[in-house]
């Protein structure tokens, strides 16, 4: 099972669209293997945004993020990493198709509703800056004691 990190940014969780974007997780047969609801900590968003340090919208992007609660998950199940950016749609809401999270609820790039991991690598450092180990229950684990026992 591929693992990935999905964070309804804070504009998605003041518009009431947590339990919509969940709702499309699952029922793209992905499972959360965990999720907290938290302000992210500053310290937290620029090492989790840290590939963007040297850009121009650095900090407004930092501030962003931190200015309201976020919802962290981590989703697995087979290739989660490539259906996840499919169901999120293009970064740019503008490119992104009806039906996807973006094309259905964003409105401009600073602010469009969702993050997901863009790599196996990128997921694996994500996932580690806001979960410990402890926090993620994995369902590969669960389905095999189910289906054995």
């Amino acid at each position: 099972m591929e693992q990935t990190y999905i964070m309804i940014k804070p504009d998605g969780v003041q518009r009431g669209l947590i339990g919509e974007i969940i709702s499309r997780i699952e029922k793209r047969g992905l499972k959360i293997s965990a999720m907290k609801l938290n302000v992210m900590s500053e310290e937290s968003a620029k090492e989790h945004y840290k590939e963007h340090a040297e850009k121009p919208f650095f900090g407004t992007l930092i501030d962003y993020v931190i200015s309201g609660p976020s919802v962290s998950m981590v989703v697995e199940g087979k290739d989660a990493i490539t259906i996840m950016r499919a169901v999120n749609g293009a970064t740019n809401p503008v490119n992104a198709l009806p039906g996807t999270i973006r094309g259905d609820f964003a409105i401009e790039t600073g602010r469009n509703v969702v993050h997901a991991s863009d790599s196996p690598d990128s997921a694996k450092r994500e996932i580690s800056i806001h979960f410990k180990d402890s926090e993620i229950t994995s369902y590969s684990k669960i389905d095999e004691v189910c289906l054995y026992e």
